[in-house]
């Protein structure tokens, strides 16, 4: 599998459209930069493509564009609600804008994540 790290101009550009909403927080996934409100992926990088994370409606309406596909980060292992967009530094800056607040009002709407217990140690 080729795990690829994207392009110093792609991360720049992913920064530059960084939202200003002081609940997102910026973190990598996977290595890749990737911004996250309440604990939950909303956007990032995925090897040269922008990845978000969408409401059926919107998945849908960008997998209609051309270059957009479903997350697979592996081969038969589809992430439901999460779409590729490649070829982002060719790609008007105000649409990969708007992609990315749709992505924070999802992410934003989904119930906070809560950090996992430690297991308790068997006796």
């Amino acid at each position: 599998m080729n795990w690829e790290k994207s392009s110093p101009e792609l991360v720049e550009l992913f920064r530059a459209l960084a939202p200003a909403d002081p609940r997102i927080e910026q973190k990598p996934m996977f290595g890749w930069p990737s911004y996250f409100v309440n604990g939950n992926l909303c956007a990032g990088l995925y090897q040269q493509c922008f990845l978000f994370r969408l409401s059926e409606k919107d998945a849908a309406a960008l997998l209609k564009l051309d270059g957009a596909s479903p997350f697979e980060p592996m081969p038969g292992r589809r992430m439901k609600g999460y779409v590729l967009l490649s070829n982002p530094l060719g790609r008007d800056r105000k649409e990969l804008a708007r992609w990315i607040k749709r992505s924070l009002e999802f992410a934003g709407a989904l119930p906070p994540k809560t950090k996992a217990k430690p297991a308790k140690k068997a006796k």
